[in-house]
């Protein structure tokens, strides 16, 4: 077998990734598997951004991880990669040469690990929405019919591939093949030849719309709205849970790209949060930071952006995933309804903290005290956001894993760089010897 490793740089931590794939096999689908996964200690590399060159050595323990699962003699041509994602791209936005600062330590690590470095870059909105769409439907088996399959395939009238919905810390993206083509935002359509077939795929990328960042999005929004009438610099807050208490710095909260535009003077230099949780109040505030009103094109998401009519199933990864199967809401057999979704979540947010606390205390406290929230936003991204409604919600799945390969972007970059999905169908090897006598014989009897 080959090897090749993808580091995931988060915004909120970094995934190493072994894949593993037979040589012989290398233009096939579905062959490629994830063999291993490693989380990083600590945060992203973006939260280094103070002391840069501890960035690369934070990788040191995965890459260990890795040299321990690929065997020594493959290690020097073992490909590794990093792709750093949005929490990269706001501190580029923020403080470009502390971006630059990191990518180097990143890069000086992993040059000096024994296998073949390839690069560390920060990859755009629409790479990681493009590679996401090609993870998935590459193991689903969307790309490549053959025989069988291809007649069975054709009998189904459903669209050909999966939409991909991704939702990271600091954006969210949603790539998707269009029913018709459309000359509009010709920047949202990227062009792929894959197995000897053309697909024009739709995709977006909001920065600032990932679920740590639509918080503080939130929670600017929220102080702005209530200066005038706030007596003190506490605030009551919805979306967290009854009994649940937070501070955070007002300069934290309005240093990054996201939230620095809604900066005005306070006078107070904390802030001093109390939950409530009230799911609808809570909603009606995540509202908020969707702008409907302004639309150039003939349908759009949201701020503008143009959106085709959504088309086919969506699988919905990462945070998706991860904050819909905390609250048991991924429907492993049959989608869950999207009302029962949302009394789901409301009944959540309903919950005292110190219940909440008690019930699941083996999950760090930053975590638990978001998935009210964060349950809030997926929903309001969804439905307000994409425009699902409960007709089309079947059709969005919640999926973790793809038989043993993690659903997100690494894969689908790893499988573009190292040019493994051709874009020619390959030529169809002649029958083996067994098989054409075999045919021979079936021949025989039926003619007999």
């Amino acid at each position: 077998p080959q090897y090749g490793i993808v580091l995931d740089a988060g915004s909120s931590h970094t995934n190493l990734y072994v894949y593993e794939w037979p040589a012989e096999k290398e233009n096939d689908t579905g062959v490629v598997q994830q063999v291993e996964v490693c989380k990083v200690e600590g945060p992203g590399i973006s939260g280094y951004s103070h002391a840069t060159e501890k960035a690369g050595p934070s990788l040191v323990q995965c890459l260990r991880q890795a040299e321990e699962v690929i065997p020594s003699k493959q290690h020097q041509e073992t490909p590794v990669y990093l792709g750093a994602t949005a929490g990269m791209r706001l501190l580029s936005l923020e403080n470009k040469s502390a971006a630059d600062k990191v990518l180097s330590s990143v890069e000086k690590t992993l040059r000096s690990a024994p296998f073949n470095f390839q690069g560390a870059r920060i990859i755009s909105g629409q790479e990681e929405g493009a590679y996401g769409w090609i993870t998935i439907n590459y193991l689903l088996g969307n790309f490549k019919q053959s025989g069988w399959t291809k007649l069975i395939h054709s009998l189904k009238s459903t669209s050909e591939t999966s939409g991909a919905l991704d939702l990271g810390g600091a954006s969210t993206q949603i790539t998707f093949v269009p029913n018709e083509l459309s000359s509009e935002s010709p920047e949202n359509l990227l062009y792929f030849r894959l197995y000897g077939k053309d697909y024009q795929v739709y995709t977006h990328s909001f920065l600032c719309y990932g679920k740590d960042q639509a918080l503080q999005q939130k929670l600017a929004e929220d102080l702005q709205a209530s200066t005038s009438t706030m007596e003190n610099s506490s605030l009551l807050d919805p979306c967290f849970h009854e009994g649940y208490q937070r501070t955070i710095n007002i300069s934290d909260l309005f240093k990054n790209p996201c939230t620095s535009a809604k900066k005005k003077q306070f006078s107070f230099s904390q802030l001093f949060i109390q939950g409530e949780g009230d799911y609808q109040k809570c909603r009606r505030n995540i509202q908020k930071l969707f702008n409907k009103t302004d639309c150039p094109y003939s349908s759009c998401s949201f701020n503008g952006i143009y959106l085709p009519p959504l088309q086919g199933d969506f699988g919905a990864f990462s945070a998706f995933y991860f904050v819909m199967n905390f609250l048991n809401l991924t429907g492993k057999q049959s989608p869950v309804a999207l009302g029962r979704v949302a009394s789901s979540i409301e009944s959540f947010c309903a919950r005292p903290w110190h219940e909440v606390k008690t019930a699941y205390h083996q999950i760090k406290m930053k975590y638990l005290s978001e998935y009210c929230f964060s349950g809030a936003y997926i929903l309001s991204l969804l439905e307000n956001g994409y425009g699902f409604t409960e007709k089309n919600w079947q059709r969005i799945h919640f999926l973790g894993k793809i038989g043993s390969s993690d659903a997100g972007w690494t894969l689908g970059y790893m499988l573009n760089l190292t040019n493994m999905i051709p874009a020619e169908e390959p030529a169809v090897p002649p029958l083996s010897h067994g098989s054409y006598v075999g045919l021979m014989v079936l021949c025989s009897l039926v003619l007999v």
